[in-house]
């Protein structure tokens, strides 16, 4: 018998229902989602120099092959952000998924430079909705605990990275580029295989229909084996603007069969524009903490792709003669892979602290580090040492990467969550866009203290502007509406 006016809303329901099976599968397609990303990312640091042997192309048109992605990304991660916020997150990641299998696969029968350019650019346009992903797994998640298992997610990157230097290293050396391009486009299709199957989500349900959201609630509830609140399913208390407008605000709770033929009502509300976003993200409630935000997204983005791609170039010194220069190259595939394997203890550690001491310090200590870490290569050092540096390195910049994504779906309401993600996001890959040019560029040119430089400037100033996010997001439930 349900208490008379008892009501409950989808952060009470999620406690309720606790992480359990249910949640557990979420998290399986969300992670191959962000091991899809991370192994089209990642591939960059070894195809360019391939592509340049057998095309005979310029070094800048190789920096080009890396920065285009990122730009087809910032065109990407604004576009399925707002798509995913007017028509479901399972829309999002949908066509984001179909642009990155088929235009991955499509690259690697490239038959020249430009088809190639073109192919990888549209592949960026995929990648950038990959944060609809993490904002989608992020609203089933309880609050108590979402920052941990928001840092589990990222674990899949780390998968997606090791996987991709794995690959790496056994096939560019007999098979080439082509066939690595080839394979690094299935985790995309396995996104496909299974996509009928992916529940919405229950916090965007309940932003258009409080029946469908309800209906989401019971079955998780019956897969974790566990109960709902008593009462009826009401929006976030402080969504005023819902009480008065949405008359399916309060919904009782439905039976089974009920829930078995529920089809989702249409859409009342006002969906976000795609040129009004701008006005919402910066009005006076959120301008400050989405240019901080844009901010902190620009420098990780710059030192992680940064700090991957000098892994593969530090190594090899200036004016070196053709057999020492083939060795070092060689050499720079075993580099890769194990540091890459420095985004586990990173992973680690943002997890370990990320629900403790707070969002906001351990992206600020991490990132001061990774500065600390740096100084020595502001001169050439020996290739043991530098690759133990760039370890370190990696294992900061992970770490604060992650844990920038799990604060910036925190800091938004749903009604506008993936899109503002979304925006940082494309903010971030012009970071990415730029890294390339400093990274291989600077350092090619033999210039690797002004490398270094821009980098411990660009890390330092994002670590700062962290320090001034208005709002720490540890243990706060999530909101619907501004």
């Amino acid at each position: 018998m349900e208490e008379a006016g008892a009501t409950y809303t989808v952060d009470d329901a999620l406690l309720s229902v606790g992480f359990g099976k249910f949640q557990t599968l979420v998290l399986v397609y969300a992670g191959m989602g962000w091991v899809a990303e991370a192994m089209e990312i990642m591939l960059l640091s070894f195809v360019g120099s391939s592509v340049q042997e057998e095309w005979n192309i310029a070094p800048n048109k190789e920096s080009l092959l890396t920065s285009v992605v990122f730009g087809g990304m910032l065109v990407g991660a604004y576009s399925w952000g707002v798509v995913s916020d007017n028509y479901g997150r399972r829309k999002g990641f949908l066509f984001t998924s179909l642009v990155t299998a088929v235009a991955g696969f499509l690259s690697s029968l490239s038959p020249n430079y430009i088809c190639l350019l073109a192919s990888r650019f549209i592949v960026g346009i995929g990648l950038g909705g990959a944060h609809v992903f993490a904002s989608w797994f992020l609203e089933f998640i309880p609050a108590p605990n979402r920052g941990t298992w928001m840092a589990v997610l990222q674990i899949f990157w780390t998968v997606g990275t090791i996987l991709e230097a794995s690959l790496a290293w056994f096939i560019m050396p007999t098979l080439g580029w082509r066939w690595l391009l080839a394979v690094s486009s299935l985790p995309a299709f396995v996104l496909l295989l299974f996509y009928n199957i992916v529940p919405e989500s229950p916090r965007y349900l309940s932003m258009r229909s409080k029946t469908d959201a309800v209906c989401m609630l019971e079955k998780m509830a019956r897969m974790n084996k566990m109960m709902l609140p008593h009462g009826t399913l009401t929006s976030d208390p402080k969504s005023e603007f819902d009480r008065i407008h949405d008359s399916s605000e309060i919904t009782p709770l439905i039976t089974d069969q009920i829930c078995e033929i529920s089809i989702t009502s249409k859409d009342t509300k006002k969906k976000v524009g795609w040129t009004s976003v701008f006005d919402k993200l910066l009005s006076p409630k959120v301008a400050r903490t989405t240019l901080l935000l844009w901010i902190a997204f620009f420098g990780n983005a710059f030192a992680y792709y940064g700090i991957v791609l000098l892994t593969s170039e530090l190594t090899i010194s200036c004016n070196l003669n053709a057999p020492l220069l083939k060795l070092l190259k060689d050499n720079s595939y075993r580099d890769i892979f194990v540091t890459t394997f420095a985004e586990l203890p990173g992973l680690l550690l943002s997890a370990a602290i990320v629900d403790r001491i707070g969002r906001k310090p351990s992206m600020s200590i991490l990132l001061f580090t990774n500065c600390f870490l740096l100084i020595p290569l502001f001169w050439h050092q020996h290739e043991v040492l530098t690759t133990c540096l760039l370890f370190g390195a990696r294992a900061c910049i992970t770490g604060s990467f992650d844990i920038l994504y799990i604060y910036a779906p925190e800091v938004y309401p749903t009604s506008l969550r993936t899109t503002g993600v979304g925006v940082a996001n494309a903010i971030g890959r012009i970071g990415g866009m730029i890294c390339p040019l400093v990274a291989v560029g600077l350092v090619k040119g033999c210039y690797q203290t002004a490398a270094i430089s821009f980098f411990e400037i660009v890390i330092f100033l994002t670590g700062l502007a962290i320090m001034f996010f208005p709002l720490e997001t540890k243990g706060r439930r999530l909101s619907d509406t501004l």
